[in-house]
């Protein structure tokens, strides 16, 4: 048995109201695997009662993903439906909001050569590149949630039947999303304030590096000047608030792309695209990756790595302590919305140019000046342990603590 209808509808809500805060009149764009269809359902209700002018619902079917990865001539990978990338910049540019349902198959690929699951990729991030330009920027509200599927489910409990596994990850889903105990439109609205004021005190020191010590790690991260750091949620152009992510432990900010030194140990595997990738260090020179090792899933992660000058960069870097509800879940969840918030993570690829002062307002040139970073890709990876330690370096080079165990070391 799953969760009854009261907390289905709840976290429904919770996703309508505070996810993309949708407003009367506008129009949802709903993404969801086809196992979804019945929460689906409740998504779509609570859209109309909130005021939805439409709602467009686009289902993906994993089975399909994989049967075109396995069958599909390998020039057939570079071909991706452009109508399909503009359509939804379209719907942006109108106004629309959008609310994608995650829930990975952690495996699905993981028989398939990384050169045929990146060429198609590739071509699918090339066909939705101005769409992406609207959320990355949050000139359209989004927002990212999961509920569990039965492959997903088995992954996180190998040990119970499909059943139980999928009431299992349901029950760990909703009390990490705050959908229970009590009402989550309060829980969510007390712990967006709880980290603004972490983002308050990190704004306030406008500190020039981060460095992250732990085991496997020793790594350098330089700060744009103009850097902002954010967490807690977002606000789109039109001053609206709303919740990228369900759920959110984070408090993020832009990394220099040309500015990054030392080296960095994954502390969780990555899912990139169905397949694993795990026990990698990356090595920083210039704020590029100039070498890489990995003991599982090393194919997958060169071609991540070249899909673009900018992968090899960062976009994001992010403090989360292993106290958060989703490490003292002690579960390793094989989703990156969910892994990354039990985590202090790093992401390769595209940066958000919200993270910068004016960065929505900035050509893609003046963005590269300033330290930003352009890319394809945004691929978070997880390296936050109970041994890291990161320090804020001042513009003076005074070093204060933020982490010490994994743990925030100042008070708010």
């Amino acid at each position: 048995m799953g969760p009854n209808e009261e907390l289905l509808r709840a976290y429904a809500r919770l996703a309508v109201r505070k996810g993309v805060n949708l407003r009367s009149g506008q129009v949802l764009v709903l993404n969801a695997p086809v196992e979804a269809r019945d929460f689906v359902s409740y998504l779509v209700e609570e859209a109309y009662l909130a005021g939805a002018r439409y709602v467009l619902v686009n289902y993906g079917d994993d089975r399909v993903t994989r049967l075109r990865y396995l069958l599909a001539a390998d020039e057939a990978l570079d071909y991706f439906p452009r109508w399909m990338g503009e359509g939804y910049a379209q719907m942006a540019r109108e106004g629309a909001a959008f609310l994608s349902i995650y829930a990975p198959d952690p495996d699905l690929l993981a028989d398939i050569p990384a050169s045929r699951v990146a060429r198609g990729d590739k071509a699918r991030r090339e066909a939705f590149r101005n769409y992406y330009a609207y959320t990355m920027s949050d000139r359209a509200r989004w927002s990212l949630i999961s509920i569990p599927t039965p492959a997903w489910a088995r992954k996180v409990f190998p040990g119970l039947s499909e059943g139980e596994a999928v009431e299992a990850l349901w029950d760990a889903v909703l009390r990490i999303s705050r959908v229970r105990p009590g009402d989550p439109l309060e829980n969510w609205d007390r712990h967006r304030r709880n980290l603004e004021r972490r983002v308050a005190y990190l704004n306030e020191k406008r500190y020039r590096k981060l460095h992250f010590r732990g085991e496997g790690t020793d790594l350098v991260v330089g700060l744009p000047e103009g850097h902002i750091w954010h967490g807690g949620g977002a606000t789109d152009h039109e001053g609206i608030p709303f919740q990228p992510n369900i759920p959110t432990e984070e408090v993020y900010t832009m990394p220099h792309r040309l500015e990054v030194e030392g080296y960095v140990r994954n502390t969780k595997p990555l899912n990139v695209h169905g397949t694993l990738v795990d026990g990698f260090t990356l090595w920083f020179e210039g704020g590029r990756v100039v070498r890489f090792t990995a003991e599982r899933g090393e194919e997958t992660l060169r071609h991540l790595l070249d899909t673009d000058e900018g992968a090899r960069h960062l976009g994001e870097v992010a403090l989360v302590p292993v106290d958060s509800p989703v490490a003292q879940s002690g579960l390793l969840f094989y989703n990156t919305l969910y892994d990354e918030n039990a985590s202090c993570h790093l992401a390769l690829g595209q940066a958000y140019p919200t993270t910068l002062q004016g960065g929505p307002d900035l050509s893609e040139d003046e963005l590269l000046a300033r330290g930003a970073n352009r890319s394809l890709i945004h691929e978070d990876f997880m390296i936050g342990s109970p041994s890291l330690d990161v320090d804020g370096i001042l513009p003076d080079g005074t070093r204060e603590p933020l982490l010490r165990g994994g743990l925030w070391a100042f008070e708010v």
